[in-house]
């Protein structure tokens, strides 16, 4: 629902979205550490394989991608700026089982918040950490947000 205040009237406009059930295609993206990261995180949560190219030469890809091998995310590197992930068909679920999963991101926020997020849909036990200056770095926000939803999640 969309309210919408005109000369003090607040009228309500009702839109209904239909999910997209397939995409193929080619989207051509600028190198960017937060949008390398996003692309290679959907391409894991989606069906099917994506390629992902012009991926940057960064700390944080490398991180992103250590730890979907970690989470035994199948990914294929074709050079350093070309993968192929190939999808879980929805959440991330801890390879470990009842063990915890630790996956390292060094000071990778670009990876560590939307991973944090989309871990919470899986089943499992996670604990992502980083360098001394990650954990300096805000998080509250995030985490705050993630138990309004429900997650268990917390920040030590």
């Amino acid at each position: 629902d969309v309210s919408m205040a005109s000369g003090g009237a607040v009228e309500t406009e009702t839109r209904t979205i239909t999910p997209i059930k397939s995409l193929d295609g080619i989207v051509t993206l600028p190198g960017s550490k937060s949008l390398s990261n996003r692309c290679l995180l959907l391409a894991a949560l989606s069906e099917g394989s994506t390629r992902v190219d012009n991926l940057l030469e960064r700390d944080d890809i490398r991180y992103m991608l250590d730890a979907l091998d970690q989470m035994k995310v199948p990914v294929e590197r074709h050079s350093a700026e070309s993968v192929t992930g190939t999808g879980q068909n929805g959440p991330i679920n801890s390879p470990s089982g009842d063990e915890t999963c630790e996956l390292f991101l060094g000071n990778a926020g670009t990876a560590m918040r939307p991973l944090a997020a989309a871990l919470c849909m899986g089943q499992g036990k996670f604990v992502l950490d980083g360098v001394s200056r990650m954990r300096e770095r805000p998080i509250a926000d995030l985490i705050d947000g993630l138990k309004q939803l429900g997650a268990d999640v917390t920040c030590v």
